[in-house]
């Protein structure tokens, strides 16, 4: 079932592309990721509420609260740098050098996560890293 999701996030993180070069087309990169993380924001609690689960946000660790106020951290500043390559640069060329992320998230798994990092894994790392430097050239 985790691929399934894998392959809605791959689809929605095409169609944010596409849809965030549209949005900032004419306006500030910054006030673009705003406005978008505010909307994100709604969505999420409204999810939240809608299944029941906002009310156990009292549950939730000092040891998770952190981790997720540094996965926000960088999130933010990941959106921020995003939407000011897709104000400057061409979606086709954005959004795959953007996907370094996923050898650099495999890299880090490994190293502060001890996640197994096998040969079709360290091969499709480096075929990603290879297309997205293309890219650059």
């Amino acid at each position: 079932m985790w691929k399934v999701y894998a392959l809605l996030a791959a689809l929605f993180a095409a169609l944010t592309a596409i849809f965030s070069k549209m949005g900032v087309k004419d306006v500030d990169s910054n006030l673009a990721t705003a406005v978008r993380v505010t909307f994100i924001l709604a969505l999420t609690w409204g999810i939240a509420i809608f299944t029941g689960v906002a009310g156990r946000v009292k549950e939730l660790s000092g040891h998770t609260l952190l981790f997720l106020f540094l996965s926000a951290v960088a999130t933010g500043l990941s959106w921020l740098c995003y939407f000011k390559a897709l104000q400057l640069g061409e979606v086709s060329r954005v959004a795959p050098i953007d996907k370094l992320s996923v050898p650099l998230a495999m890299i880090l798994a490994a190293l502060l996560l001890h996640e197994p990092l096998g040969l079709k894994a360290v091969a499709g790392g480096l075929l990603i890293t290879l297309g997205s430097l293309l890219l650059l050239l």
